[in-house]
C-alpha cells in the first residue's frame, strides 16, 4: 500500500498482462490503480465480487460486458460506473494501442 504518489508515475508501455496496484486497503475499502494495454477478460470468465466496486477510466479506453445481456458499456477518460456486488461482469476489450488506466473502488 502506499501512502502517497501519482496515479500516472511508472506506468508501462506496454505490459504482457493487466497490472494491478493496491492503493489503500481497509476492512470494507479497496482502492486500486489497474492499467491495461490490450487485455480482456479470458472467454467465459465473469467477475463476482462480494463487494460493490464503482471504476472510473482515467486514461485509454475499454468495453465492459454483463452476464445479464445488459449492453455492453464503453468507456473513456472520465467515464465512471458502479458496479454491484454480485452483478458478473467482465472486461470484454481494453484499447491495445495505449494504456488504459482505471481507479476501481470496492466497497460495502
Amino acid at each position: 500500500m502506499r501512502a502517497s504518489g501519482n496515479l500516472f508515475a511508472d506506468i508501462p508501455e506496454k505490459p504482457a498482462q493487466e497490472e494491478l496496484t493496491t492503493l489503500v486497503s481497509s476492512r470494507g475499502l479497496r482502492i486500486e490503480r489497474i492499467v491495461s494495454c490490450g487485455q480482456a477478460s479470458p472467454p467465459g470468465f465473469w467477475y463476482d465480487q462480494p463487494q460493490d466496486e464503482w471504476v472510473i477510466v482515467l486514461a485509454g479506453n475499454a468495453e465492459l460486458a454483463f452476464e445479464n445481456g445488459d449492453a455492453p458499456v464503453r468507456m473513456r477518460p472520465g467515464d465512471y460506473l458502479h458496479i454491484p456486488a454480485h452483478r458478473r461482469h467482465r472486461v470484454a476489450w481494453t484499447d491495445p494501442s495505449q494504456a488504459t488506466v482505471w481507479l476501481a473502488v470496492h466497497y460495502g
